[in-house]
C-alpha cells in the first residue's frame, strides 16, 4: 500500500493523526496534514484505511500494490 496526500484539499480536521498518528502529521503552523510514511508496513494498514475513510475533505488516496 502506497499512501498519497492531496495536500490542497487537506481542511486541517486531524482526523488522520487521530486514527494512524505514526503514519500522519500535522504542521504547526497551519494543521495540514504531513505523510510520516508513505509505505506503512502492514501493521498499520487497516488504521490507514481508517484515517482515509474518516478524511472529511477526502484528501488521503491509498493505492495498492
Amino acid at each position: 500500500m502506497r499512501v498519497e496526500i492531496d495536500e490542497p484539499k487537506c481542511v486541517a480536521s486531524g482526523q488522520c493523526v487521530v486514527a494512524s498518528p505514526d503514519v500522519f502529521d500535522q504542521r504547526d503552523e497551519d494543521g495540514v496534514v504531513i505523510l510520516l510514511e508513505q509505505t506503512p508496513p502492514s501493521a498499520l494498514h487497516d488504521e490507514v484505511r481508517e484515517a482515509a475513510a474518516v478524511c472529511p475533505a477526502a484528501a488521503i488516496r491509498l493505492v495498492q500494490g
